[in-house]
């Protein structure tokens, strides 16, 4: 597929407002794509952060050119490859390879229950070791960086596969209302279900929620029976049929629920002057 390459390309055409949020372990640039239509919402939308899913930055790309021809209002951070380092690795050389360069999973290296996961593992490898400390890694410490700098309302995280959406993360009451309200409207967007990744922890997903109090999304893209890694021309094309303007969905999903909450907050002032 040579993903990297592609995204290259991509970056030194794209005319909007892009740039380098960090750099990863082997010292690879870290590229956002940042579209505004509107100030607000706001969400992130965050790819191949485990290396052989790679086939989400292909996918992340075509979404970037939809919302900035389809966007109507919100802002988009698009960041179509956190690991670009594992991403090279799992295209040359280990198909299956899942880590950054130093061997860590970027994607249990955040400080949301970290290292309490029932998969987590305390050595390097390809796959579910922690790190040393939560943020060891500079992929993540970059992306939390961002992520706390421009304070979305929302967050996607693209994984392959299942076509499933997780959600939750130990919300509780209204929060989880609001945030099962949102996945669902991305379930009946995609056809994936609701599902729940019971005992995973340390995610970049579970930090937004955890440590932002945002909804926050991990959309496993791809059907379960294609074996990893996803790359072949017919996988991308079922995936982006079924996730394209995605992010103009939920943008509309938060400006929906935000007017909800005004609109309940007037009833209730009439009902006081009342």
């Amino acid at each position: 597929m040579e993903v990297l390459d592609a995204l290259y390309k991509f970056y030194k055409q794209f005319k909007g407002r892009k740039g380098v949020f960090g750099y990863s372990a082997l010292s690879r640039p870290l590229y956002y794509f940042d579209i505004k239509k509107t100030e607000r919402p706001l969400v992130i939308v965050q790819c191949s952060i485990h290396a052989r899913e790679y086939i989400t930055t292909a996918f992340c790309l075509k979404e970037i050119a939809d919302f900035e021809k389809k966007g109507k209002f919100g802002r988009a951070v698009f960041i179509p490859c956190l690991n670009p380092d594992g991403v090279d690795i799992a295209e040359r050389i280990d198909p299956l390879y899942k880590a950054n360069a130093n061997g860590v999973d970027l994607n249990v290296n955040f400080p949301a229950r970290w290292g309490t996961g029932i998969k987590n593992v305390r050595k390097s490898g390809s796959e579910n070791y922690v790190g040393s400390r939560p943020f060891s890694e500079p992929e993540t410490r970059a992306i939390r960086d961002l992520t706390i700098s421009i304070r979305p309302d929302a967050t996607i995280s693209y994984h392959t596969k299942g076509e499933e959406i997780y959600y939750s993360f130990y919300q509780e009451c209204e929060r989880e209302k609001r945030d099962l309200r949102l996945a669902k409207l991305l379930s009946v967007h995609t056809g994936y279900k609701i599902g729940s990744a019971l005992g995973s922890c340390g995610g970049y997903k579970d930090w937004c929620i955890e440590e932002l109090k945002i909804p926050a999304f991990t959309i496993e893209a791809g059907k379960e029976k294609t074996a990893h890694p996803l790359k072949s021309k017919g996988a991308l094309r079922d995936i982006v049929k079924k996730n394209k303007g995605i992010t103009r969905r939920l943008i509309g999903g938060l400006k929906d629920y935000e007017r909800k909450i005004y609109e309940n907050r007037d009833k209730r002032s009439e009902k006081g002057k009342g």
